[in-house]
């Protein structure tokens, strides 16, 4: 009957462990892909006027002037992403003195978009902060520029249109 015990609660520390040593690096950046949106956006959104920014992306949180180089628009995102939790109460078995722990996936980060407009239009869009996910570069700012990417592929497609 201990030894079934010993047997059982052995597996799920083992397990949690083991699961425990597989952590996701803090600079993800050789291992990650750029998100194919926010780099779309980079390209894309390049020559929209501010009026097309502002109905795409919304009114910026922060605006800086940037001297020569124009303004600076900075929109922030603190993403909040669901969280799994799994914790392993401290057990002493046997020859092993305690084990246990936790294991958190998916932590929260946010994005900073800057967008950089020089003479009223989109020089240079560019991103910052905790907006990586394992697999993704800047995938955390995704929500800020997908709609001005749908955008100004729709503006693109008229002014092909009408030039034909």
């Amino acid at each position: 009957m201990v030894s079934f015990r010993i047997r059982t609660l052995a597996l799920p520390v083992l397990t949690a462990g083991i699961l425990s040593s597989c952590v996701v690096p803090d600079d993800t950046s050789r291992l990650a892909k750029v998100d194919a949106t926010t780099a779309a956006a980079r390209k894309e959104m390049v020559g929209l006027s501010e009026a097309d920014v502002r109905m795409c992306a919304g009114f910026p949180t922060a605006m800086a002037d940037a001297g020569g180089s124009g303004q600076i628009w900075t929109y922030q995102r603190a993403v909040q992403r669901g969280n799994l939790s799994v914790v392993v109460p401290t057990l002493a078995v046997g020859a092993i003195p305690a084990v246990g722990g936790s294991v958190n996936v998916a932590p929260g980060g946010y994005c900073n978009t800057q967008i950089r407009m020089v003479d009223g239009r989109v020089a240079e869009v560019a991103y910052a902060g905790d907006n990586n996910l394992p697999n993704s570069r800047d995938a955390l700012c995704v929500s800020t520029v997908d709609a001005c990417v749908a955008y100004a592929r729709q503006r693109h497609q008229k002014a092909t249109a009408v030039s034909r």
